[in-house]
């Protein structure tokens, strides 16, 4: 059995034991859940700590907002009787009256292992405070649904975002208490930070390969709804920036991709003519699906299924940033006129195109467009970052 941070933190007393006499905050979402599923803040209480307000992330800390720039309210938690803070409303960044209310912030976020995923640029300003304040912080540690394998490419300076909180490429492969001891190190963040660690985490061991088959899958967004979509999610995310529906208004969203005016199986002989080696791993499914709501609502969509899953998935082989991209790619050479792009406002950018800010560049955006790009020219873009970044990450890794 797997132990989670906040499991360690519940069944061990001694762990506990510098949290007596503080005043205790937590930062969390519909996944903090202990291994009986009791939500943590309720589990924290029970415990006897002295917790005197709570913060919620995107999504809220009930996980209610279902789409990007959907913001959540303050409010008052109604059976412990504390504040609850939001950190995506008014403020993305903990303000100085919110800091005020606790001494110590237990962090306790379930994450999906991709840059763009804002819970971890949420960690980053909640450390930035918290040096600026003479606050502790500490994460309470869960797994890295997709594994360690790093892909995508480096966000370039001058392109941080809330989706982008630094030079991290697309698929990191470090949990969240890894992260925070990098942020620390590459902001020169002066902060009282403790990781409480995980107990027989394997994150190269099946079927699993980074999630504990035996724990139970809750969303952490509305639309991580299991391991399949955070296996996918480095690759689909992308669809946001563009005009193909990522499943949202269905009940399997980031997991599959369409349009009404797509033909699936000529994408698919495309994808298999240009790079058949970035097929490998999944199995693609051509797919008819008709979103509820966002993107193409009431449409029926014509597009392909990812799955991550079952006796095709092969961790080390699959490859979701590249799938997805040769997918853009394909439609790109089939439709050389299709309208791609989407131009929208994302995640409070409204100068720059959603694919850049999602990709940290427009280098992605650009090979896609370029008539005479071929799949090497993308690995040759990629491979450093993800080379270096493997290299890198080994002096922040705890299990």
């Amino acid at each position: 059995m797997t132990l989670f941070g906040i499991d360690r933190l519940i069944a061990e007393p001694e762990l506990r034991r510098p949290l007596e006499g503080k005043r205790v905050a937590i930062l969390a979402h519909p996944a903090s859940v202990t291994r009986d599923l009791t939500h943590s803040v309720d589990a924290l209480a029970a415990a006897g700590l002295n917790l005197t307000a709570a913060f919620g992330p995107q999504h809220g800390l009930r996980g209610d907002k279902q789409d990007n720039m959907v913001e959540s309210d303050d409010f008052t938690d109604p059976v412990h009787n504390i504040p609850v803070f939001s950190l995506y409303g008014e403020v993305r960044r903990p303000t100085g009256q919110s800091m005020g209310t606790f001494d110590t912030i237990l962090i306790d976020l379930q994450d999906l292992g991709c840059r763009i995923y804002t819970f971890i640029t949420t960690l980053l300003y909640v450390l930035e405070a918290a040096a600026e304040h003479g606050k502790s912080v500490w994460v309470l540690d869960r797994p890295n649904p997709a594994g360690r394998p790093i892909e995508g490419l480096t966000l370039r300076p001058g392109w941080e975002s809330f989706v982008g909180a630094g030079p991290i490429p697309m698929r990191h492969g470090l949990t969240l208490g890894e992260l925070g001891k990098w942020f620390i190190e590459h902001f020169k963040l002066d902060v009282d930070y403790r990781v409480i660690e995980m107990q027989g985490w394997e994150p190269e061991a099946g079927p699993g390969y980074g999630w504990p088959p035996e724990r139970v899958w809750i969303n952490p967004s509305p639309n991580a709804a299991n391991v399949n979509m955070a296996r996918a999610y480095a690759g689909t995310v992308m669809l946001e920036g563009t005009t193909l529906s990522e499943g949202r208004g269905t009940t399997r969203a980031l997991e599959l991709f369409g349009a009404p005016d797509l033909e699936p199986n000529r994408i698919l002989a495309e994808m298999q003519r240009l790079a058949p080696e970035w097929l490998r791993g999944c199995t693609l499914r051509d797919t008819t699906f008709q979103p509820t709501f966002h993107k193409h609502v009431g449409e029926m969509c014509r597009g392909l299924f990812i799955h991550a899953e079952g006796a095709a998935y092969d961790h080390q082989a699959f490859r979701p940033w590249r799938l997805q991209s040769l997918a853009f790619k394909a439609i790109r050479n089939l439709y050389p006129d299709y309208d791609l792009w989407r131009d929208f406002p994302y995640e409070y950018e409204f100068e720059k195109l959603a694919i850049d800010v999602i990709n940290g560049s427009p280098l992605l955006r650009e090979w896609v467009d370029d008539e005479g790009a071929q799949a090497s020219d993308l690995d040759e873009l990629t491979i450093p970052d993800e080379c270096e970044w493997a290299a890198h990450r080994q002096d922040f890794l705890l299990y």
